[in-house]
């Protein structure tokens, strides 16, 4: 019996055609999901204006889709684990696609938090369940290159948000944004026949003939053979029975608690932005497809955030990556309070989105290298869900402030604050006790053969 690491077969192989196929199909389910988060924030004014609520209540209307996100990510992460991805992806595609579309049909503040908190749950799930995918089968040399551009899906789903926003809002209501998400329900079937089961997934099922498939493609010259087997490396060929523990074992607890600490922190920068830029630039004194403009820069700033941190990453320490980010946060948040020459805001807004979404972006490739495979995307659902408890409240705290009328400073500074605590939390995280890192060693002190 031939013993076949396929882990390692995906660590050293060169970029092939099935790379591109995993890219592919997961940046596109990314950007569907980015569309189907920033429609709310993109729509906002209208909304509020519709349907007649305050800015507090529409506050708690953003966070019932965040609400649900945290549930989806905690939930349908770990449940990806045990029943496989694909048909955990799938099903939090049919989520977020259907009931984001029956929000447009609603009229009144309660069904439409009930609609998006149901779209919430195929939102938050499907994250860890992509990032914890392209992680696993993107090789070592580039994981977090592929990681994060896969993730910048997720600002074109926002800046396809604000342009379909500016184009029908105003012509055909908000509700025609909306209905425009159902339309990634048309795809699933095609993803489900090329996208390739996890791995992981398949080693622990047994499915031996479908892993000689996937180890070809991954590596062509490789040959399969009679009685090749499969197994998960040692140290994650572990008892699962209780998969968050493991999080902690290790000596990897207190950095787990750090990266959940980021992650709410990010978090509340990432919607309070989303949810509230386009309605704070309304009452700067922009127009509505001027303050629609700003959520398009922030995004296309996110975009670049996210590949050039991912090149960053990849090429320099990560954890130093993000901690710069942070900083960069910090300020160019806190400067959008002040009046500024027209080219120098939109310079700050897309820094305020390169710096934030796109810090997150090479947050969840920095958790995806530091948790073992075959808990992975309970790593990332944990850290994720945790941290959508800053999610939620970033649109209720804003919006109390803009009900309070405060100046416009006191609104971005609230939300610059957190990048200082999520910089010191990064800043406190072992990377010695990543898994990534004692793979490393393994393979160092390894004698030659």
């Amino acid at each position: 019996m031939r013993h076949v690491d396929l882990h390692a077969l995906i660590d050293h192989a060169k970029f092939q055609r099935f790379h591109w196929i995993v890219l592919i199909w997961c940046t596109l389910i990314i950007i569907f999901d980015g569309y189907d988060l920033a429609v709310a924030g993109a729509a906002l004014p209208s909304i509020m204006k519709e349907m007649g609520v305050s800015p507090t209540n529409a506050g708690f209307m953003m966070s019932s889709a965040l609400f649900g996100m945290m549930f989806g990510a905690i939930f349908l992460g770990t449940m990806a684990d045990k029943v496989g991805r694909r048909w955990t992806i799938a099903i939090c595609i049919a989520l977020f696609s259907i009931f984001t579309a029956a929000a447009g049909l609603t009229h009144e503040p309660i069904s439409f938090s009930v609609m998006r908190f149901l779209a919430g749950l195929g939102i938050g799930g499907v994250l860890p369940n992509v990032v914890a995918h392209m992680a696993e089968y993107s090789p070592r040399k580039i994981r977090s290159t592929m990681v994060t551009l896969m993730f910048s899906g997720y600002a074109v789903g926002g800046m396809l948000a604000a342009v379909l926003g500016k184009g029908l809002i105003a012509d055909y209501g908000w509700q025609a944004v909306f209905f425009a998400a159902a339309a990634p329900l048309v795809l699933v079937p095609f993803m489900m026949m090329s996208l390739p089961e996890s791995a992981t997934y398949l080693i622990k099922k047994g499915r031996h003939e479908e892993l000689k498939k996937i180890a070809h493609r991954i590596e062509p010259s490789y040959v399969a053979q009679q009685g090749d087997h499969f197994a998960l490396p040692a140290s994650d060929n572990k008892d699962q029975s209780v998969s968050l523990g493991r999080l902690f074992q290790d000596g990897r607890g207190f950095s787990t608690i750090m990266f959940w600490i980021a992650f709410f922190m990010c978090l509340f920068m990432v919607y309070a932005l989303s949810s509230w830029l386009a309605k704070l630039m309304a009452n700067a004194g922009y127009s509505l497809g001027s303050a629609l403009t700003f959520v398009l820069v922030l995004n296309f700033g996110a975009m670049i955030g996210a590949i050039g941190g991912g090149w960053l990453a990849d090429r320099f320490n990560i954890k130093v990556v993000q901690i710069v980010f942070y900083a960069l946060a910090a300020i160019s948040i806190t400067s959008l309070g002040y009046k500024l020459p027209l080219p120098l805001l939109y310079f700050m807004v897309g820094l305020a989105g390169a710096s934030t979404i796109g810090t997150q972006i090479v947050t969840y490739a920095y958790v995806g290298q530091f948790y073992p495979y075959d808990v992975r995307s309970t790593g990332i659902g944990w850290a994720s869900g945790v941290g959508r408890a800053g999610a939620i409240l970033a649109p209720i705290v804003i919006g109390i402030l803009v009900a309070m009328e405060l100046p416009l400073q006191m609104n971005f500074l609230a939300i610059a604050l957190p990048a200082v605590v999520a910089a010191l939390a990064i800043a406190f995280i072992n990377p010695k006790k990543s898994h990534s890192h004692l793979i490393h060693l393994q393979t160092a002190a390894a004698p030659a053969r």
